[in-house]
């Protein structure tokens, strides 16, 4: 008789299953590894094309006292003011810096046109000490009297 109760209690809940009227569950998918797509790329602007334009004509400055410096060449400065402590060159164009005990001096050098010889059309002029602006007639005095 002990089997027998045993029995009916395993079959207890197996019978409790069958009569459930519960819907039956979808059986759950394999995980499935997710792919990520790299970000789409925004479309690609197409380069602009350097512009070929000439260079602007250079401004000459005229000031009292600049005669005999604006306009020069670089070899004509050279015999002013001797050999410059900086001479630098950027495209065309072309700085000379001059450096007395008051002063210091920089003639820009532009070409006139394209292809010629740049000359002297700009002078910035600074005291030593603390690199405040001074006359600039003055500081070529200077420096053409050392």
């Amino acid at each position: 008789m002990q089997s027998k109760s045993l029995l009916l209690l395993a079959l207890i809940p197996a019978l409790a299953a069958c009569g459930s009227t519960a819907t039956p569950r979808p059986k759950a998918l394999p995980n499935k590894p997710t792919t990520t797509r790299p970000a789409a790329r925004p479309a690609m602007t197409p380069v602009r094309p350097p512009v070929r334009t000439p260079p602007p004509t250079a401004r000459i400055q005229s000031l009292p006292g600049l005669e005999g410096v604006i306009g020069s060449s670089a070899p004509e400065l050279v015999r002013q003011f001797g050999q410059p402590r900086l001479d630098v060159s950027e495209g065309d164009a072309r700085k000379l810096q001059y450096v007395g005990t008051a002063c210091v001096l920089d003639i820009f050098l532009y070409p006139a046109q394209p292809g010629r010889e740049p000359q002297a059309t700009y002078v910035e002029a600074r005291r030593v000490s603390d690199g405040q602006e001074v006359d600039r007639a003055a500081c070529v005095a200077a420096l053409r009297s050392r």
